[in-house]
């Protein structure tokens, strides 16, 4: 089977539920555990949650909450213990991993806290990357589209070490969306940058979602970072214990003191 087709005869379900046919990912009863006995850690507990297209979702919790975890485990970096995974149509844990692998680099970006990119290579280069490794041709409006938005067309002949962090996010973010994927993983994007440039990612992130049409699920502990999203849900011990629409930063900053507490 390819991954880019439905999910396994094995499936009890024909697809993702009725409720989440729209949803670009999701989790269903997710669990995800470490170790055994004394040592076991329940990084999830039964998450079940859906993610819409063309919308901007923040995961908020405190540490050890499960939030990268469940990020990780949806974009098929991990494997869940138990429960099921969906991007579209495709249940991840019916795949091989050359399957996932492909899957990833087709359907999914993923933007890293730390920017990943390689040293060697032009801000032009770093973008198509993955595309190049894919043996694909990149979509030349689309490709324009995405550059013009990052703000870097005067800079993509330049190598990492001659941008700033701001803008080496931005070249990681625009090699995230350049291969159009159904899904956009942020880790902590905004986590190794000053407030400036975290600004700056940010508001592109919200263009690609209202302008572009993108989809993004981010990972993040700034409650200012969670006001740009549409959606913002909170996990606590590996559950998902509430969510929050149209956020603003105050908000968002009582509901996670609530949770600390």
């Amino acid at each position: 089977m390819s991954a880019t087709s439905g999910p396994s005869p094995r499936s009890p379900e024909p697809g993702p539920p009725a409720a989440t046919q729209v949803a670009a990912a999701g989790a269903i009863d997710a669990h995800k555990v470490y170790g055994e006995g004394d040592t076991e850690v329940r990084a999830l507990d039964g998450v079940t949650v859906s993610f819409e297209r063309s919308r901007f979702t923040a995961i908020m919790g405190p540490s050890g909450s499960g939030k990268s975890t469940l990020m990780h485990c949806l974009a098929g970096l991990d494997r869940l213990s138990s429960g099921r995974v969906f991007i579209g149509e495709t249940y991840l844990d019916d795949l091989s991993e050359g399957q996932l692998t492909e899957l990833r680099r087709d359907k999914i970006g993923f933007v890293f806290q730390a920017f990943n990119l390689i040293p060697t290579l032009s801000a032009a280069e770093n973008i198509t990357l993955p595309m190049d490794l894919a043996g694909r041709d990149p979509d030349t409006n689309w490709m324009n589209q995405v550059i013009d938005t990052v703000g870097l067309r005067s800079r993509l002949s330049h190598r990492p070490s001659e941008l700033s962090g701001g803008q080496q996010q931005r070249v990681a973010v625009a090699r995230a969306l350049a291969s159009r994927p159904e899904i956009v993983f942020a880790d902590e994007p905004t986590g190794n940058l000053d407030s400036r440039s975290g600004g700056e990612i940010l508001q592109f992130m919200r263009h690609a979602v209202t302008d572009l049409h993108q989809t993004i699920v981010m990972v993040t502990h700034d409650a200012g970072a969670a006001a740009h999203a549409d959606r913002v849900v909170f996990l606590a011990d590996g559950r998902i214990v509430t969510e929050m629409s149209d956020p603003t930063a105050a908000g968002v900053l009582d509901l996670m003191k609530q949770l600390g507490d």
